[in-house]
């Protein structure tokens, strides 16, 4: 198996324990910008510890970088905490498994992105496939208490969340892997350490700085919360950096594709850790945008 696979395997695994924690944090302790602020916060000092320790290691110097790394490396953190709130969010309007299936609309958005800005070229089999996945969207968007039907549904706030998640998670992969590919080294772990260290620093002190100024005494929550803000920290950090290194080796797309088994992940925490019962109805909607994902990513 390619050490991509690999590591995008391990980086769904991680970041589906990350989202278990954030939400049980969310659930009460700190608010959706707390919870997301501890992904970052305690994620920071581990791995700045780590790729300084492996350039220790390795006797290498800190390699150079084209300038337009930083154009990169803000465009992917800023919309990886926008990425993160909104799943935060979304996990107080719909159960853990939907919020994770809602937010795996990424593949879909990518695609469709794809052929609004660069052109790129969509088969009938692959409209399907999106279609399709619309369609899982509509399924899962049945919120209890709205009144609204077909089209309408798509206007409640599970589905605005679910959405908006895909679609900066999205950006932040694209931005992601042109920060690490612009990176002077042949070594994708160096790459990958270095770029997610600088990354992580920037979005722990921007989003402090937010919170100190938009919801005073959550920084202070997220430290009194620290005995498990601190594992969102490291399981945080070991997903990223599984990603960041899977994007070095290959295109964000394939990396996705495989990075679904997610809402499988999902599942099983979703019925191990909050005792939810997954509907027929949610059931049918999580395998048809399951499905409708793979589809996409087969075409391209």
């Amino acid at each position: 198996m390619e050490p991509w696979i690999v590591l995008s395997l391990a980086a769904a695994a991680f970041q589906t324990l990350r989202f278990v924690l954030q939400k049980h944090l969310s659930m009460g302790a700190l608010s959706a910008g707390g919870a997301t602020l501890a992904r970052f916060v305690y994620s920071a000092p581990f791995i700045v510890a780590l790729t300084l320790a492996y350039l220790v290691l390795k006797g290498a110097a800190f390699p150079g970088h084209v300038p337009i790394f930083w154009a990169y490396a803000t465009v992917g953190g800023l919309s990886q905490i926008l990425a993160t709130w909104c799943v935060v969010a979304l996990f107080a309007q719909r159960n853990f498994a939907v919020g994770i299936t809602l937010k795996k609309t990424e593949v879909i958005q990518t695609a469709l992105v794809g052929l609004l800005v660069l052109g790129d070229r969509i088969s009938a089999v692959g409209m399907g496939a999106i279609l399709l996945g619309l369609v899982g969207v509509l399924v899962l968007s049945e919120t209890p208490g709205f009144e609204g039907r077909g089209w309408r549904r798509l206007g409640n706030r599970a589905v605005g969340l679910g959405l908006a998640s895909g679609a900066f998670f999205a950006i932040s992969a694209v931005g992601y892997r042109g920060a690490t590919l612009s990176v002077a080294s042949d070594d994708p772990l160096l790459r990958a350490g270095l770029s997610l260290a600088i990354v992580t620093v920037m979005q722990a002190a921007a989003l402090s700085l937010w919170l100190m100024w938009r919801e005073p005494g959550q920084v202070a929550r997220v430290i009194a919360a620290r005995r498990t803000a601190v594992w969102i920290g490291l399981t945080g950090m070991a997903g990223s950096l599984c990603w960041f290194t899977a994007f070095t080796l290959e295109n964000a797309a394939m990396v996705f594709a495989v990075g679904q088994v997610e809402v499988i992940f999902s599942l099983f925490a979703s019925v191990l850790f909050f005792g939810e019962r997954i509907t027929s109805r949610e059931g049918w909607g999580i395998a048809l945008i399951t499905i409708s994902v793979i589809a996409v990513m087969a075409v391209r």
